[in-house]
C-alpha cells in the first residue's frame, strides 16, 4: 500500500512562544480542557513508550488518570512488561495526539509508582466489571490458552464478588506517576510549518522553573 499522496494541511491554530504560559502544567490542562470541549474522543488516552533493560523500546495505549503538580498518573498490572521495562529502566515517554484539534503533547520524565493508599481509593472508583477484570488479567500479556479460559476466570470471579461486595485491590496493580522533566507541545500548521515549543526543567532550581524554546519542525 502506497501512502505517498495521502496527505492534509493544518490550519486549525497557533503556538505563540510569546503567549503561552511559563508552566507547562497551565498550558497542558488548557489544551485537555480544549479537547474536552471539542468532545475529542478519550482525550486522555496516550501512547506510553517504555524500554527496559533489552534495549527494546515498547509502546501501547494507556489513559491519564491525574494531572498533578509534578506529573501525570496512570494505573496498570505492576508485573505487565511495561511493569518490567519501569523496574528495569525508570523513564517513559507518553504522548497525546489530538487530530481534530491537529495538536501533539511529548511528555518526558522519570517514572515510579504512586502511593498504595491512593491506588487503592482509585480501584475502588472504577466500575465493578474493571475491577474484577484486573484480577483477570494476571499475569498481564501472559499466555492464555483461549478466549473461553478468560471468560470462565471472569465469571468465577463474579460469582466469588457479586455487584454488591467490595473487590480486593490486587497486590500487583497500581499507579504511575511520569515525573515531568521535559514537555514538547506541537500545533500543526500549514505548508509543515508546525509550531513546537519545548519546556524543559531547570534541574538547578529548587522552585522548579521552565525554560522554553522553539524548535524547527
Amino acid at each position: 500500500m502506497d501512502f505517498t499522496d495521502q496527505r492534509l494541511s493544518y490550519e486549525k491554530g497557533t503556538l505563540d512562544q510569546q503567549s503561552i504560559p511559563t508552566s507547562p502544567f497551565e498550558l497542558l490542562k488548557v489544551w485537555m480542557d480544549e479537547a474536552l470541549a471539542e468532545k475529542v474522543q478519550e482525550p486522555y488516552a496516550m501512547s506510553l513508550a517504555t524500554c527496559g533493560a533489552d534495549n527494546k523500546p515498547s509502546v501501547r495505549i494507556v489513559l491519564l488518570r491525574e494531572i498533578t503538580e509534578t506529573g501525570i498518573i496512570f494505573y496498570t498490572n505492576y508485573e505487565s512488561a511495561k511493569g518490567q521495562d519501569i523496574a528495569e529502566n525508570p523513564n517513559a515517554e507518553a504522548l497525546f495526539f489530538w487530530h481534530k484539534l491537529e495538536r501533539q503533547v511529548r511528555i518526558s520524565g522519570s517514572i515510579a509508582k504512586i502511593d498504595t493508599a491512593k491506588s487503592a481509593a482509585y480501584f475502588q472508583k472504577r466500575p465493578h466489571d474493571s475491577q474484577v477484570g484486573a484480577w483477570v488479567s494476571q499475569p498481564q500479556s501472559g499466555e492464555v490458552a483461549s478466549r473461553d479460559v478468560m471468560e470462565q476466570t471472569f465469571d468465577q470471579l463474579q460469582a466469588d464478588y457479586p455487584d454488591n461486595s467490595q473487590v480486593p485491590v490486587p497486590a500487583f496493580w497500581g499507579g504511575y506517576e511520569i515525573t515531568i522533566e521535559q514537555v514538547e507541545f506541537w500545533q500543526g500548521r500549514a505548508n509543515r510549518m508546525h509550531d513546537r515549543i519545548v519546556y524543559t526543567q531547570d534541574s538547578k532550581q529548587n522552585n522548579a522553573s521552565w525554560t522554553t524554546k522553539r524548535l524547527l519542525p
